[in-house]
This record gives C-alpha cells, sequence and structure tokens, in this order.
C-alpha cells in the first residue's frame, strides 16, 4: 500500500463510491423521470420510493460501519492517551471531543501529547484541522 499522508488518507471503495452509489442515483431520476412520462401511477410513484429506499440502503451500510469504526477508533485512542500524555493531563483527555480523537489516529507517539494538549486546550475546531497539524503521520491500513 502507497504511504498515508494528510493529503492522500481518505479511502474510497470503487464498487461502493464509483458503480453502485452512481447506479443507485441514476435510477432515482430514471424512476422520476418514468414517472413523469408514464402519469405519475400507483407503479410509478413505488418506483420512485423503491429507488429512494435503495439508496439509503446504499448510504446506511457504509455509514453504520464508519460509525461502529468511529467508536472503537474513540476507545483505542482514549486508551492510548492514557499512557502517552503526561500525568496532568490524562484527567482531561475526556474532554477531547469524538472527532478529533479520530484525528489523532493518525499521530505517531511521539506527537500525541502535544496533539492531545492542543486538543484539550481547544486550538482545534474539528478532526481535519487535527490531522492537518500531524508532521509524522501513524498510517492505518485497516480501516472501513
Amino acid at each position: 500500500m502507497a504511504d498515508q499522508s494528510f493529503e492522500k488518507h481518505s479511502r474510497f471503495v470503487t464498487g461502493y463510491h464509483f458503480v453502485m452509489l452512481p447506479i443507485l442515483l441514476i435510477n432515482v431520476f430514471v424512476a422520476v423521470y418514468a414517472a413523469y412520462v408514464g402519469g405519475f401511477t400507483k407503479t410509478g410513484l413505488w418506483s420512485i420510493v423503491l429507488s429512494i429506499a435503495l439508496v439509503l440502503l446504499a448510504w446506511y451500510s457504509r455509514v453504520m460501519p464508519l460509525t461502529a469504526q468511529d467508536r472503537i477508533i474513540r476507545l483505542e485512542e482514549r486508551m492510548r492517551l492514557g499512557d502517552k500524555l503526561p500525568t496532568h493531563l490524562r484527567d482531561r483527555a475526556h474532554e477531547i471531543p469524538p472527532g478529533h480523537l479520530v484525528g489523532l489516529r493518525f499521530a505517531s507517539d511521539e506527537e500525541l501529547p502535544g496533539l492531545g494538549e492542543r486538543c484539550i486546550n481547544g486550538e482545534f475546531k474539528n478532526g481535519r484541522e487535527v490531522k492537518a497539524a500531524i508532521k509524522s503521520w501513524r498510517p492505518d491500513y485497516l480501516r472501513v
């Protein structure tokens, strides 16, 4: 695998992002067009509802595992912070927002205490800013 960095850490699943989702989204437009041309019959309206349901199914099939992954990352990072933060900051680690914890997972062990302190002090608005501040990237290849 290629090295990860802030610029190259996003994960795109070809079959999901570039095949299935576009097909399902096009299907919604086809169903709406077919219902429009056919006079909005019950069957045509049902096709629209079903095509929207398929898009939602695809969306949630991606979002739910990502949510579970984020919960696991939060737990892992809280445990890691307990080991790596200086004593005076350990009691405040719970103040780090969940999105920041997800960003911290890419920080090296050496950078973690400093970035953790900056998170506690409110220097970052979101996890993206945390990731952008990382100098020594710790790759994570086991992502959903």
